[in-house]
């Protein structure tokens, strides 16, 4: 099962992450077989981190949970909040199968809260500028939530449009780029 996690960084918390950096990879290491995708968010400057997003393959919604909240930075405070949904792969690939690599034009998290019927369920046209796509769903996956979607693109506008915006509730774009080692 695929499960979408962003960790929402709480404010003032950036020292608190640089100290664990090793402590996240580590912990990230232990499940480099089970990633589909994983970066930092930023603001729009690119220079301040407002998030962690993490699209991982679990056994089940105990595993996904435990993975979400036994992070060290979840552990130690650096996070204000979590985003966890069962997702859908449309794409079939990771981050490291993308075409485009991690360099060129900007990068972005698109996510898509739902509202009401079942929006964007197919891959959209120009495929070749996503990184990962794919239905944010309930736990049983019965019930469709949103859309989370890792975008190449020029600018937050052009990411923003793979998605249908007014079936949303609200549509953030985050700066986004890969994470893990280097």
């Amino acid at each position: 099962m695929e499960f979408f996690c962003y960790h929402r960084d709480r404010p003032g918390s950036l020292p608190l992450r640089e100290e664990l950096t090793e402590a996240h990879w580590a912990y990230m290491d232990g499940y480099e077989a089970e990633l589909i995708a994983r970066g930092p968010t930023f603001t729009t400057d690119g220079e301040t981190l407002t998030g962690s997003v993490h699209i991982v393959d679990l056994a089940d919604p105990a595993a996904a949970r435990a993975f979400a909240f036994e992070e060290p930075n979840y552990q130690a405070g650096a996070y204000r909040d979590v985003l966890l949904r069962r997702w859908r792969n449309l794409l079939g690939r990771t981050m490291w199968d993308f075409p485009g690599g991690r360099t060129g034009d900007d990068r972005y998290l698109v996510l898509g809260l739902g509202s009401g019927e079942a929006a964007d369920l197919a891959v959209p046209p120009g495929k070749e500028d996503l990184i990962a796509y794919g239905p944010l769903l309930s736990d049983d996956a019965t019930a469709w939530l949103g859309t989370a979607a890792l975008v190449r693109a020029a600018d937050p506008d052009r990411a923003r449009a793979v998605l249908t915006r007014e079936r949303y509730a609200a549509v953030e774009v985050h700066a986004w780029e890969f994470g893990g080692r280097r």
